[in-house]
């Protein structure tokens, strides 16, 4: 018979297994769907709502359940120095694990590999259940390797190695979005400034922004502007179009930085943003974006998003479910603002 108290057999605390194996879900769905994660379809967390009931397993019991031979941490190991992409990617990793049930420990190699194998060995000490490594940009990186004992994931930059596990932003796809939003704008006469050629952030957005103008049969103003990821060049790069394409109606800048520049310099020669000159940037740095005037249009590449799919991912191989190895590329998101319609 089963115990009021509990809801098992004997008497023991329920735990998310039964709830679980009840409900006909793996391990991580029964997670998700407690924690109200969104990737779990409505009529299954619901299902799997009704068996915790069924057996009184609540909340508090899920860190437990979870822990069950493990030791309720991931290790996140980064490059990124300024953090600009490592911290959300951390909340999203955070948000999917759930508060206070998995501690997550953030090591920073500063792209050094000899500090990366020290932090790597340092948290396999620890027994970590499975760790998430984050470069500072979306070039590829070396792999850790196979002969670790744990589940690995490469958020942001992928792994060189095709049977890795990778997540990634889709830059190609965010150059084709910026292209596409300018053209409904009503902009044809487009051009491209750029960062720093040898980054594959930088020549997948140029990419996807020529895929798109070739299918809409238009052609870029002049050719890809690649130098620094700064204003300066923003400034810099823009001034010298518009002497060699004074009727340039749209600008896709790389960056918001170098989107600043672009802004300076459309003030400093009397075009009027929007109105003369659309600019759609990327990273949607919401310091930035929202503080330049006009606010930038900026592409976003949903960070907290891609850090929720590799916790996921962890989630699924700890629970048996090998993910499918190879790179993901992840879509950005379009946040339009006053750089190419007009706010009223």
């Amino acid at each position: 018979m089963s115990d009021n108290r509990t809801g098992t057999a004997g008497g023991r605390a329920a735990t998310l297994s039964d709830v679980a194996k009840i409900a006909g879900v793996s391990l991580a769905t029964a997670s998700k769907a407690i924690n109200g994660r969104g990737e779990v379809a409505a009529a299954t967390r619901q299902r799997v709502l009704e068996a915790a009931k069924k057996i009184s397993f609540t909340p508090n019991e899920l860190a437990r359940s979870l822990i069950n031979g493990r030791t309720g941490t991931v290790g996140l190991l980064t490059s990124d120095l300024e953090g600009r992409f490592v911290i959300p990617i951390l909340m999203g990793a955070e948000d999917a694990f759930g508060a206070g049930q998995v501690n997550v420990f953030l090591c920073d190699a500063r792209g050094d590999a000899i500090r990366e194998q020290h932090h790597l060995n340092a948290l396999l000490t620890r027994r970590v259940d499975g760790i998430i490594v984050v470069g500072r940009s979306t070039d590829p990186r070396p792999s850790l390797g196979h002969n670790i004992p744990v589940p690995v994931v490469y958020a942001y930059a992928p792994s060189e190695d095709p049977t890795d596990v990778s997540i990634t932003p889709d830059n190609r796809a965010g150059g084709r979005l910026a292209v596409e939003h300018l053209i409904a704008c009503g902009r044809s006469k487009i051009a491209m400034i750029s960062g720093e050629a040898v980054y594959a952030a930088a020549q997948d957005r140029a990419a996807g922004v020529m895929d798109a103008l070739g299918d809409a049969g238009l052609e870029l103003m002049g050719r890809p502007m690649f130098s620094e990821w700064s204003e300066h060049w923003g400034r810099d790069a823009s001034a010298m179009l518009f002497r060699q394409f004074p009727d340039i109606d749209g600008v896709v800048a790389g960056s918001d930085q170098i989107a600043r520049g672009v802004l300076d310099t459309m003030r400093d020669l009397g075009r009027e943003v929007p109105h003369d000159v659309a600019v759609v940037s990327f990273d949607n740095w919401e310091i930035l974006a929202t503080n330049s005037r006009p606010e930038l249009t900026s592409i976003d590449a949903n960070l907290q998003q891609l850090g929720r799919m590799a916790a996921t991912r962890i989630f699924d191989a700890i629970d048996g479910t090998a993910a499918t190895p190879g790179v993901e590329n992840l879509p950005g998101r379009l946040v339009i603002r006053g750089s190419t319609i007009a706010r009223r």
